[in-house]
């Protein structure tokens, strides 16, 4: 996918591992360690799994959701992880009896819709509702937490219990955004001890570096992880964060930034300068609301650098941020409308 415009630094979509990075052997099935969808399983109604294309996807998609959520699943034939995600999706959604659909979209064949909801990796998973997206996420996921996603998307409460990694992965998250970065430094540290490398620590632990202010050592965290290991979601959002940290050190006083766009509301840069000033301040709405702006004045301004910046505040923030998705259903709604 050399000509895609929306691949990642190395011209295509990046390559995702499973939850703990590592890939079955071939020939093996992929192991996810938990039940709830144990057994045969029921055949699927015709219309409640289907493919679709780049000109059906309004139909598919956007006017679905309107009736009923829609699960889009971005996938490419030569993608390991997607042969793992897909069945797991076919089998959660027709275990939900009805309540939500799935739509697979081969981005080989189809990648302008991926481009447009910024799809850098794959497998990447979209839920629609009211013909806008309001849930996602990317990589490979075992079957609980997929069924997990689905019950919030058509109950509105989570799915099974009992991971005790996932618990301390949630717990050490909900310290770190309370602001409490040494506590949860400590339960990062002893998710590793217990699982060496495991990708969802790693980038946690690297996050509590940089929130004091030790970007270096986050980075050198961040570069120690094994190769196998290194396409994990969770750990390219660091790497954003650490590239936009650089960033931000070159930029302007924000005062005179803003005098700028008073005098001249289509002064693009200072406009995309306090973006990433409002970013580097924790501010996100502010952030992504200076770039919707430029997208909503001049979308090809600096071959569209406004859109392409807001998607890597997306893999920063990740896809369940509440920033996120605001901001990617305005940005929908822009591109769509």
């Amino acid at each position: 996918m050399s000509n895609n415009p929306y691949g990642n630094s190395q011209g295509g979509y990046g390559r995702q591992t499973t939850m703990a990075g590592r890939e079955p052997a071939a020939g093996q099935a992929p192991a996810t360690g938990l039940s709830g969808f144990g057994g045969s399983q029921p055949s699927a109604p015709a219309d409640l799994i289907k493919d679709t294309t780049t000109a059906k996807f309004s139909a598919d998609v956007i006017q679905e959701s309107r009736r009923q959520p829609v699960i889009v699943d971005f996938w490419a034939p030569w993608c390991g992880p997607c042969k793992q995600l897909t069945p797991i999706l076919e089998r959660a959604v027709t275990a939900a009896g009805g309540k939500v659909k799935l739509v697979k979209m081969n981005i080989d064949e189809h990648p302008a819709i991926a481009g447009q909801l910024g799809v850098q990796s794959i497998p990447a998973v979209f839920a629609f509702v009211g013909g806008q997206p309001v849930d996602g996420f990317m990589g490979a996921l075992p079957e609980s937490e997929v069924k997990a996603f689905i019950d919030r998307l058509t109950q509105g409460h989570g799915g099974e219990e009992g991971d005790p990694i996932a618990e301390a992965l949630d717990q050490a998250k909900g310290l770190l955004d309370q602001g409490d970065a040494a506590s949860a430094a400590q339960l990062f540290g002893a998710i590793l001890q217990h699982e060496p490398g495991h990708p969802g620590a790693t980038a946690g632990l690297a996050e509590c570096y940089i929130a004091a202010g030790d970007a270096e050592r986050a980075k050198a965290l961040i570069d120690q992880v094994p190769a196998d290991k290194a396409d994990d979601p969770a750990l390219a959002g660091v790497r954003a964060k650490l590239k936009l940290a650089e960033e931000i050190a070159e930029l302007g006083d924000p005062v005179q930034l803003q005098a700028r766009i008073e005098g001249d509301p289509d002064d693009h840069q200072a406009r995309y300068d306090l973006a990433l000033i409002a970013q580097a301040r924790g501010d996100r709405a502010t952030a992504a609301g200076h770039l919707l702006e430029i997208i909503r004045r001049e979308r090809g301004w600096n071959d569209e650098g406004a859109r392409k910046k807001l998607l890597e505040f997306f893999e920063a923030w990740g896809p369940t941020d509440p920033a996120t998705k605001e901001a990617r259903r305005r940005l929908s709604s822009l591109l769509f409308s």
